[in-house]
C-alpha cells in the first residue's frame, strides 16, 4: 500500500510586492526594450523584464524607475501603467503572494550594462524590438504585457 502522506503544514504567507516594466527607444524607426538575462532555479538562463522590491516608501513607479536603472543601466521615466500581475509560489518556509506593477517607460539615458545590479542577478542586457518580445520573453505574462506595449506604442506612433 503506498505511504500514508505527511499531514498537510500551513506555511505563512508573506506578501511582497515588485516593479519594473518595459522600457524603450526609438532606434532607426523601431522600438527597442532594454531587457536582462538572468539564471532560473534550474540554471538555465531567461530572458525577462527588469524589476524588483519597493525599498522604502518608494511608490512603484519610482521603483520601477530605480530597478530598471540598476538592471539595465538606462534611466527612464514613466509614460503610463502597463498592468499588474500577481501570483503565488512557495518557498522552504513560507507561501509567498507576489503582485509587481508593470510600467512602460521612455528611455531618458545611460548605457546598457548589468554592472551595477547591485543582487547580481542579471547576467546580459540586450535592446530588442518590442515586436519580438512576445518570443523572446521566458514568462507568459511578461509576453502579454509586451503585447499590450507594442498596442500602447502603435497607438502613440
Amino acid at each position: 500500500p503506498p505511504a500514508p502522506r505527511p499531514a498537510p503544514t500551513h506555511l505563512p504567507v508573506v506578501d511582497e510586492t515588485s516593479a519594473g516594466g518595459i522600457v524603450v527607444r526609438l532606434h532607426h524607426g523601431t522600438y527597442e526594450a532594454a531587457v536582462i538575462a538572468r539564471r532560473n532555479r534550474g540554471g538555465r538562463l531567461e530572458w525577462c523584464l527588469p524589476k524588483g522590491h519597493l525599498e522604502g516608501v518608494e511608490t512603484p513607479e519610482q521603483a520601477a524607475v530605480r530597478e530598471i536603472s540598476e538592471e539595465t543601466g538606462i534611466d527612464g521615466q514613466v509614460l503610463r501603467r502597463l498592468g499588474v500581475i500577481d501570483y503565488w509560489f512557495s518557498g522552504d518556509d513560507r507561501r509567498v503572494h507576489k503582485v509587481v506593477h508593470h510600467f512602460l517607460l521612455g528611455a531618458t539615458g545611460g548605457s546598457l550594462t548589468v554592472e551595477n545590479d547591485p543582487d547580481g542577478e542579471a547576467e546580459e542586457a540586450a535592446w530588442v524590438a518590442v515586436a519580438d518580445l512576445p518570443t523572446r520573453l521566458a514568462y507568459p505574462n511578461e509576453r502579454r504585457l509586451a503585447e499590450a506595449a507594442l498596442v500602447v506604442l502603435a497607438s502613440e506612433a
